[in-house]
């Protein structure tokens, strides 16, 4: 002979509500394990047992799921490891290829420092010559500036030559014209 719901929870001190909580997470437990006498619901022997054992089958179910989750954290715990690597390697290269950049560049600014100081004092050679070219355009400027000082003066000579000849051609007009004044008549 079964027991109703409420000598199940005097029996095993929970609530009505708990019992009948068990009895609908259990599958087909009231198809299986419940029978009605009269205006009572009655649960069989082995329903009786079932529901003693529910806590250590809840705990036993719990145990595998509790193990399926640590499983699946120990792999995502793998997964997140080998990233982890991973990324640690990729920083690794990183950090070569800017050791790289950064010694390339050193070498470079290095070289730039040694052609300037090349440059100066190919410069600094080269002054020198650069001053005798500068004494060759002043002996040319010198040169040119002496004939066209030589032609001026031959110009300036003819001028005066020139001006002479027509003061002396306005003196014989002007003696001409004193000659042949009326007055010089009488």
């Amino acid at each position: 002979m079964g027991k109703t719901i409420r000598q199940l929870s005097e029996e095993f001190k929970l609530s009505k509500q708990a019992i009948n909580q068990r009895i609908n997470s259990i599958n087909d437990f009231r198809s299986k394990h419940t029978y009605k006498v009269k205006n009572h619901l009655e649960i069989d022997n082995q329903g009786v047992k079932i529901l003693a054992n529910f806590d250590k089958q809840k705990r036993q179910e719990r145990q595998p799921n509790q193990q399926d989750k640590n499983n699946k954290n120990d792999k995502i715990d793998h997964i997140l490891l080998k990233q982890l690597d991973v990324k640690d390697q990729q920083i690794a290269n990183l950090q070569q290829a800017l050791d790289q950049q950064q010694k390339l560049q050193i070498a470079t600014v290095t070289e730039n420092n040694r052609l300037k100081e090349h440059i100066r004092k190919l410069s600094g050679l080269l002054e020198p010559s650069s001053a005798t070219q500068q004494q060759q355009s002043n002996d040319k400027d010198d040169t040119l500036s002496n004939s066209i000082n030589a032609i001026h003066d031959n110009a300036e000579n003819d001028k005066q030559d020139q001006s002479h000849i027509v003061d002396e051609k306005k003196k014989r007009i002007h003696k001409n014209k004193v000659n042949k004044s009326w007055w010089h008549f009488w």
